[in-house]
């Protein structure tokens, strides 16, 4: 049986480094048999992938590419906290906040960046419920920002 972080490594991915939190929280709360992700936004290499309204500056396949990178991001706040990512029994339930222009109405297909990531790495396991919300705006203009919750 193949790893999370092999099938990672198949699709070309790596576990990044854990985001440095913006304000004062913490990436990731274990309690019980769960673990809650703070929202996490498309940085790589401690940069916003880009910045911007989805349907406005930010193209819909940016804005799914930054939602891959939050997904990647998660993966990384969770396996900081249970230290092995065949730990993951589920991924439970999944929020994607798009800021976007008030014409936009793509959320979903946004948030499917995620979401297909977390199938393609977990298998069954990846398969969860799901939130894809419009919002105005996102800390430090981010397009996109990505919670999760996963049982362990």
């Amino acid at each position: 049986m193949t790893s999370p972080e092999e099938r990672l490594a198949e699709l070309g991915l790596s576990v990044p480094e854990v985001a440095k939190p913006v304000a004062a929280y913490v990436p990731a709360v274990r309690t019980g048999n769960y673990v809650f992700t703070s929202g996490q936004l498309p940085m790589r290499s401690g940069e916003l992938m880009v910045t911007g309204k989805v349907g406005g500056e930010v193209t819909q396949e940016e804005a799914i590419a930054c939602a891959q990178q939050c997904a990647l991001n998660a993966i990384a706040a969770v396996k900081a906290e249970i230290g092995d990512l065949s730990l993951v029994k589920r991924i439970v339930k999944v929020v994607a906040f798009v800021a976007s222009t008030p014409d936009f109405t793509g959320q979903p297909l946004v948030a499917n960046g995620a979401s297909e990531l977390f199938g393609s790495v977990f298998g069954e396991a990846g398969v969860h419920a799901r939130s894809a919300v419009g919002v105005p705006v996102l800390p430090l203009d981010a397009p996109v920002e990505v919670e999760i919750m996963v049982e362990v």
